[in-house]
């Protein structure tokens, strides 16, 4: 059965959108109105008066502890849309879960099919997520060791997508200062819409991200679009929920559509298996374990149209 979003009515055992970006763990933070900068946009509000900082502190706190119990497992394909030439398609396969730091994600991308721009061979990338992120990658230049990802390569394109390690990791909900904006409707939903500053080893790396646009579930927690916002709020990047489809009845993110909004190049991840329910070895989100092969669950759920 298809779902469109913009249709769905979610329940509460949804798999949340943060876990492709999918779990989230909780944080403690406060609102914090950002010091005035030249390249920080003001908040919109949505309403008259500004909305209740404090409740929205309570909605971004639901989004951040949001998520599936226990481990998961998808295969996906990233089909990549340039403006201009032949778009090409990358399959891969990610793990999924939450550790003691906060929710962690094990993606590893295979060989670029039917066109040019992919990778050589596979690549492996473990992200944590939560108040202290981090990020490696594998192979790396120096040798077998997988190495961590600096704040600047966090934005490097994986596999000459759109997609990225920040976009996985999504440390923006956890930036310490943020403005709730209100209520609005994005398509035919209610949206709780929140705008979040970068702090500053961000801002050392990308001067040009002036803050991120979210819009959240409000009923169930969980993130629908998010939009990275340079001076004066022009786009740059954005990412949205395309999709969504029941697996052992939890309903799981099936595609998301990221887009460059300077080049209009477009990418669309779309999940193709999954499994859910799982419990990995301890091993599996360490770094150091990388360079070893995984092999999938042995059952899995194939994700149909």
């Amino acid at each position: 059965m298809r779902v469109e979003f913009h249709r769905f009515i979610l329940k509460k055992q949804t798999v949340s959108t943060v876990c492709f970006f999918f779990a989230l763990l909780s944080a403690t933070s406060v609102p914090s109105v950002a010091q005035s900068r030249l390249n920080r946009p003001p908040p919109r509000y949505l309403q008259l008066g500004s909305p209740n900082q404090e409740t929205g502190a309570e909605i971004l706190r639901k989004v951040r502890v949001a998520g599936p119990a226990g481990g998961y497992y998808l295969e996906f394909e990233l089909r990549v849309l340039p403006r201009r030439g032949d778009e090409f398609r990358i399959p891969g396969c990610l793990w999924g879960g939450r550790n003691i730091d906060g929710p962690v994600t094990r993606m590893q991308l295979g060989s670029a099919k039917g066109g040019p721009g992919g990778v050589a061979g596979e690549n492996r990338i473990l992200v944590q997520g939560g108040p202290r992120p981090s990020a490696w990658k594998w192979p790396a230049a120096s040798g077998t060791v997988a190495v961590a990802i600096d704040d600047g390569a966090l934005f490097t394109p994986l596999a000459g997508t759109d997609l990225t390690a920040f976009d996985l990791q999504m440390p923006f909900l956890f930036w310490k200062e943020f403005v709730y904006e209100g209520i609005t409707r994005l398509r035919g939903r209610p949206a709780s819409t929140f705008l979040l500053y970068p702090p500053a080893s961000i801002v050392a790396r990308r001067p040009d991200l002036a803050a991120i646009r979210v819009y959240l579930d409000p009923q169930f927690n969980a993130l629908v679009q998010a939009e990275q916002l340079g001076e004066n709020e022009t786009p740059l990047k954005s990412m949205r929920v395309i999709e969504l489809k029941k697996i052992d009845d939890q309903w799981i993110v099936k595609s998301i559509e990221l887009r460059d909004e300077t080049t209009r190049n477009k990418t669309r991840f779309t999940v193709t298996t999954a499994a859910l329910g799982l419990d990995f070895a301890g091993g599996l989100f360490d770094p150091g374990s990388l360079s070893n092969t995984i092999r999938p669950p042995v059952k899995t759920t194939r994700v149909g149209e």
